[in-house]
């Protein structure tokens, strides 16, 4: 649980990032929406202030920081403050799960695309917003994790490393996109099919 410490200590100064890097926080929610066809009954993973869920829609968070609970709650999701790797809910409760810039903060990556893959009703499917650590955008996070108030802990992962645990949880069907695809902050960015460009990669994939 030493991943949350930070989060814990700047619960609102990482609500703020979002407003202050809205462009980058919107390409990304728009790269995120485009996989959603599973629109019924979702469940986001590591739900944080629910920047995500209140834009996407999303009514159900699991959140182990109390301080961003709080925050989620406070912009009506139902938040459940347990880890990811042991989910509160019955098998094939949800039709869509997300996990957004959250498995990085995992302490079992494995574990939890299993508990995902379990709590997902038959042909149920998981998206995985995450960046890079191949990309241009992932070095560079690489390179500062170390100065970084949020990403000291960080463990990032490359597309490929991505997909392989995916299917080792039981999932299948891949369809890949990708935004982010410069430094520059203060432009909306578009959304283009596959990997390998941008720093923000979009998983979404089938329970087989």
């Amino acid at each position: 649980m030493t991943k949350i410490n930070a989060f814990a200590m700047h619960a609102n100064e990482y609500d703020d990032w979002f407003l202050k890097n809205e462009a980058i926080y919107l390409s990304e929610v728009k790269a995120v929406r485009s996989m959603l066809t599973h629109k019924k009954n979702g469940l986001e993973i590591g739900v944080g202030s629910a920047r995500f869920a209140f834009l996407l829609d999303v009514k159900v968070g699991i959140e182990p920081c109390s301080q961003l609970a709080k925050l989620a709650r406070g912009r009506g999701i139902t938040v459940y403050e347990n880890v990811a790797e042991d989910l509160p809910f019955n098998d094939g409760e949800f039709d869509f799960v997300l996990m957004i810039t959250v498995i990085c903060f995992f302490d079992d990556v494995h574990k939890a695309f299993k508990e995902a893959n379990r709590v997902l009703c038959d042909d149920g499917v998981i998206i995985v917003g995450f960046i890079d650590k191949n990309s241009h955008l992932g070095r560079r996070y690489h390179k500062n994790k170390a100065q970084s108030t949020f990403m000291q802990e960080a463990t990032f992962y490359d597309v490929d490393e991505v997909v392989q645990m995916l299917k080792n949880a039981g999932f299948g069907n891949f369809e890949l996109k990708q935004t982010l695809f410069n430094e520059d902050s203060s432009t909306f960015q578009t959304i283009k099919h596959g990997c390998g460009e941008g720093g923000f990669v979009i998983i979404k994939a089938t329970k087989l």
